[in-house]
């Protein structure tokens, strides 16, 4: 019994110390799988937002930088890609980020969001419309 008891302590102190590691984990420098973009994600009280930092493409045909076109409010759409925020308001639960939006500068598209760090490394990004199941994943790995 006094066994069973060690191993469960033990498991329940490895547990909470792995869950107050995980906080900030998310934090810094993703790229996206097509390796066009670069987000930095950052903490703003107790919420996680995340930016575009670096585009491949920053600029147009004409030299001039690239805005968000796609936005559905007319008065963003002169605003740069480079240093949108793309990922609002994420809250970290139970080893992952959940409650957020993940904006699609292609589409001009907000979508609910939940993050979490896979044992790979890698961010894991479910972006979603109504519940979590109809939605689409993708995984971004830390910039180097």
């Amino acid at each position: 019994m006094s066994k069973k008891l060690s191993l469960l302590f033990i498991f329940a102190i490895c547990t909470l110390s792995v869950f107050a590691q995980k906080k900030d984990d998310v934090l810094g420098k993703w790229v996206n799988p097509s390796g066009e973009g670069q987000i930095e994600i950052y903490k703003k009280g107790d919420k996680y937002f995340g930016k575009l930092a670096w585009i491949k493409e920053p600029n147009d045909e004409k030299g001039k930088a690239k805005t968000d076109v796609k936005n559905p409010n007319a008065d963003l759409r002169s605003k740069p890609l480079l240093g949108l925020e793309i990922l609002k308001d994420f809250v970290f639960e139970d080893g992952k980020w959940t409650d957020g939006t993940i904006y699609d500068p292609k589409t001009g598209k907000t979508y609910s969001c939940n993050l979490n760090i896979k044992n790979d490394g890698q961010l894991n990004i479910r972006g979603y419309v109504g519940i979590s199941l109809i939605g689409r994943s993708e995984s971004w790995k830390r910039a180097k």
